[in-house]
């Protein structure tokens, strides 16, 4: 997978959260995670994004490290969403399934990216 591909990724990831986070009763808390898991999903497509602009290895491990944290962080409250049963579980496990698959993906660059920056 190529980097414009897996950028659409996580742009896809991230609209596929404005469905869900449009599909929740209007409490307090569906509009605390609603906000959560939007920032977190759109910050961690803007930081893959922004890590593929990067002039350096170090600044590009930089960017995919905060796009790692903020896809973890959207699988987390994906699965809040499902462990609260707000959402039906079989309503978001493909959201989920993919939150963790770009999640090992990024680790996987990631641990590849340090190797050969401590090898320079």
């Amino acid at each position: 997978m190529n980097s414009e591909e897996l950028k659409n990724r996580f742009k896809e990831f991230a609209y596929r959260t404005v469905k869900v986070c449009e599909s929740l009763e209007q409490t307090t808390l569906n509009q605390i995670i609603a906000k959560q898991l939007l920032r977190s999903a759109f910050s961690s497509a803007a930081n893959y994004r922004a890590a593929t602009r990067a002039q350096s290895k170090r600044q590009f491990l930089a960017k995919l490290n905060i796009s790692l944290e903020e896809i973890d962080e959207s699988t987390f409250w994906l699965e809040a969403l499902k462990d609260l049963k707000i959402i039906q579980p079989d309503k978001l496990i493909l959201l989920i399934n993919e939150g963790i698959e770009l999640t090992k993906i990024l680790s996987a660059t990631k641990n590849t990216v340090r190797k050969s920056i401590n090898q320079s």
